[in-house]
């Protein structure tokens, strides 16, 4: 199958597309639900998978995708390797600012199978910017929500002079550390 590619399809007017990909498909629906309550100025899509490669597309149905988020769920070896083996699904171009990483449940230290050194190291390599959240809880998931979706409307273009390239670089490996010390 072919990779992911950034940039085979003309953006939609007035709308985002963002992938979430994850074992966890509660997290992701938690997620998805949350950031579809948002109110935005633009339509948001946003499609779930628990791994890459995505299917054949068939009749060129699938919309461009302007943001990938990995969720990685570091009490769970078996969503780290699923995300690094979906890694390589993914078009070069789609880490010039189209990607992050979420990682889940770092906040129970005494339930942690990936440590989270492994998880940065990984973002680093891929010179991505990762988040991380309790989407437990609501008020954090909120806020994850609209991080995301600030960042899936800079991806998408619809922030006047700002790419999603400059957007990454000035976040760097940005890590949020206010959501799991709440």
């Amino acid at each position: 199958m072919a990779a992911l590619a950034a940039f085979a399809k003309l953006p939609a007017i007035n709308s985002a597309t963002v992938l979430l990909v994850g074992t966890n498909e509660d997290f992701q629906e938690q997620l998805a639900e949350t950031m579809l309550k948002e109110k935005e100025d633009f339509k948001v899509n946003i499609h779930l998978t628990r791994s890459l490669p995505l299917p054949a597309e068939r009749d060129h149905i699938r919309p461009r995708i302007d943001l990938i988020v990995f969720m990685i769920n570091v009490k769970s070896k078996y969503s780290f390797k699923d995300i690094e083996s979906s890694l390589l699904h993914v078009d070069a171009n789609f880490f010039l600012g189209k990607v992050c990483f979420l990682v889940i449940g770092a906040c129970e230290m005494n339930q942690i199978s990936v440590d989270v050194d492994t998880v940065l190291k990984l973002a680093d390599c891929y010179c991505s910017p990762v988040l991380f959240c309790e989407l437990e809880r609501e008020s954090t998931r909120i806020s994850t929500a609209r991080q995301l979706l600030r960042m899936l409307q800079i991806c998408a273009g619809h922030v006047s002079g700002v790419s999603a390239l400059s957007f990454s670089s000035l976040m760097g490996s940005y890590i949020d550390y206010s959501s799991i010390m709440e």
